[in-house]
C-alpha cells in the first residue's frame, strides 16, 4: 500500500488540476471582441446579436471603416438601418463608447446612398442636439456627444436622420443611437 500511496496521489492531484483548469481559465479569459470583417471596427455586444446589423455592416465595410475612424478612438458599431426602406436611399450607422469611469461617447453618420447630392440633416440630442446638415454627395455627420456625467447612457441619445428630394422628405427617421432600456 505504501508504493501505491505517492502514485495514487500524484494521480489525484494530476485529474484534479485536468478537470479544474478549463474553468479557471474560462474564469480568467475574457471574450475577444468581434470585429465588423474587413474593418477593424468592433461591434457592440447588442450589434453582434443583430442580423440587420451585420447584413448592413458586411455589404458596406468602408462606411463603417470611415464611421468608426471619422467618431474616434473607441467607438463600436452599434446600429446600421437601410433607410426608408429596402430601396435604401441612405443607410444610418451609429456608434457607441462606454469607459468605466471616463467619457462615454455617441456617435453618428448617415451615408447617401445615391450617388447625387441630397440635402441631408443628421441631429444627435441629449441634453442638447448637435447637427450637421447641408448638401452631401457621401455623408452627413458624424455627429457627436460624449459625457462623463454617470447619467449619460449613449444608447439612449436620440438621432434624426432626414433626406430631401428638392421639398419632400424621402427619409425621415428618429431612433435612438442603440437598443436603450
Amino acid at each position: 500500500m505504501r508504493k501505491w500511496l505517492p502514485t495514487l496521489a500524484l494521480s489525484t492531484a494530476f485529474v484534479s488540476s485536468v478537470l479544474t483548469a478549463p474553468q479557471a481559465l474560462a474564469q480568467e479569459s475574457k471574450p475577444v471582441p468581434e470585429k465588423v470583417p474587413g474593418t477593424n471596427v468592433e461591434f457592440s455586444p447588442s450589434a453582434a446579436r443583430d442580423l440587420q446589423t451585420r447584413a448592413l455592416a458586411a455589404a458596406d465595410p468602408a462606411a463603417v471603416q470611415a464611421g468608426g475612424l471619422l467618431c474616434g478612438s473607441g467607438y463600436k458599431l452599434s446600429f446600421a438601418e437601410a433607410l426608408p426602406d429596402s430601396r435604401r436611399f441612405g443607410t444610418l450607422f451609429t456608434y457607441t463608447k462606454y469607459v468605466a469611469g471616463g467619457t462615454n461617447g455617441a456617435c453618428a453618420l448617415f451615408d447617401n446612398n445615391l450617388g447625387a447630392k441630397k440635402h441631408m440633416k443628421l441631429k444627435l440630442c441629449w441634453t442638447t442636439c448637435k447637427v450637421d446638415e447641408g448638401s452631401f454627395l457621401d455623408y452627413a455627420g458624424p455627429v457627436k456627444y460624449e459625457s462623463s456625467n454617470s447619467s449619460f447612457d449613449p444608447a439612449c441619445a436620440v438621432v434624426n436622420a432626414l433626406m430631401w428630394q428638392g421639398d419632400v422628405a424621402i427619409i425621415d427617421r428618429q431612433t435612438h443611437v442603440a437598443a436603450c432600456d
